[in-house]
């Protein structure tokens, strides 16, 4: 089904409001080779408020550690964790398909204070 054609139920704004979309900065990358897709294994801390968090994200084919390590994402904090093989993804790192349906994060342009709350 086409990603841009397959648009979910409308919700309330109140449902909306549940989802907990903020922006933190990746502090670390390592290789996650037990993924069943290739993933990289992100730290990113989202300020004192929230903390230091966890998050496998399938992002291998547009971005790079060195690219990624001091940049900005958007990620929802309030999910419960997730399993992912031997990794404990504490977060939801967000991002898009690209042309060829790999994973475009979602990163603000500009230098942004971290732990700030998508709205």
């Amino acid at each position: 089904m086409d990603q841009a054609r397959s648009i979910t139920p409308q919700i309330a704004f109140d449902d909306f409001l549940k989802v907990d979309i903020r922006v933190g900065r990746i502090v670390t990358v390592e290789p996650f080779p037990q993924a069943r897709k290739p993933a990289f294994k992100l730290t990113i801390d989202f300020g004192p408020e929230i903390g230091t968090k966890r998050s496998s994200a399938q992002i291998t084919v547009n971005h790079t550690p060195d690219d990624l390590v001091g940049s900005l994402v958007l990620a929802v904090v309030n999910f419960p964790p997730r399993q992912i093989g031997p990794f404990m993804s504490e977060v939801l790192t967000l991002g898009v398909p690209d042309a060829n349906g790999d994973v475009m994060l979602i990163r603000p342009d500009r230098d942004v204070p971290v732990g700030g709350r998508l709205y």
